[in-house]
């Protein structure tokens, strides 16, 4: 599925047919160059989730986690880890496999370590203001 978008106002739709698309799926990846609006694009979307805590970026702390009307879920920033040792210090199957819902920015520094099935969301830059979403199952 891929989506155009525009503006920052039409990310909010954007989330909601990744929700949708997503269906039961609880492990999202995002990939995009930096400064795609991977982070952005999560904040909306844990918007969608109901999530009422600011969502930032985890990129110091690895993993934030917030609470939803549906449950847990876990936003993961693995730019900074510098082998995968630290994802299994984190106890990242705790996360992966305890049924919460996982977004997951710069996984491939943690490729071997996603479980089989997950939806991935590629963030294309354009122009300055404009993004392509293309939504996958894996």
């Amino acid at each position: 599925m891929e989506i155009a978008v525009n503006n920052l106002s039409d990310l909010p739709l954007v989330a909601q047919q990744l929700l949708k698309f997503a269906g039961n799926e609880k492990i999202l990846i995002f990939d995009g160059d930096m400064g795609a609006g991977k982070t952005t694009f999560i904040k909306t979307f844990c918007q969608v989730l109901g999530v009422h805590d600011v969502v930032s970026s985890p990129t110091y702390s690895i993993v934030n986690e917030y609470d939803s009307p549906t449950g847990q879920v876990y936003h993961f920033d693995f730019y900074r880890i510098k082998d995968i040792q630290e994802a299994f210090d984190l106890g990242y199957e705790e996360y992966f496999y305890g049924g919460g819902m996982c977004l997951i920015e710069w996984p491939e520094k943690v490729a071997e370590l996603l479980p089989d099935h997950f939806i991935k969301t590629e963030i294309t830059i354009m122009d300055e203001n404009r993004r392509v979403f293309n939504f996958s199952k894996v």
